[in-house]
């Protein structure tokens, strides 16, 4: 999951860069912790954004043990879920809301 910003700044000319995953290490944890770095902040171009791997492979991360890792990661892919779960129903309601202004502005159902 990119953050839309992201894809907005490097469109069509991204380049992807990838990370193997060692042993002491969550793939998910550096998933989300990929995800918080402003990768924007390191842009090297002053036209088309552009990052370099040896920017990318200074940036030093500060990693907790393995067994906090995944546990940071599981509560985070939880409320990801919970976003995810509520933004459908929310989604749904304006559904309704939009179907019950419809209705009642046309004069198709009467409160009185």
């Amino acid at each position: 999951m990119c953050p839309a910003s992201w894809i907005r700044h490097f469109g069509q000319w991204t380049r992807v860069f990838y990370t193997d995953v060692h042993s002491g290490y969550d793939a998910k944890f550096l998933f989300y912790t990929f995800m918080m770095v402003d990768w924007m902040s390191y842009n090297e171009a002053s036209g088309v954004p552009s990052l370099n791997a040896k920017t990318i492979e200074n940036i030093e991360f500060t990693m907790p043990p393995y067994d906090e890792q995944k546990a940071i990661a599981a509560v985070l892919s939880d409320m990801d879920a919970e976003i995810q779960t509520l933004e459908s129903r929310l989604t749904k309601a304006r559904a309704v809301k939009e179907g019950m202004m419809q209705n009642l502005l046309t004069g198709r159902v009467r409160l009185v």
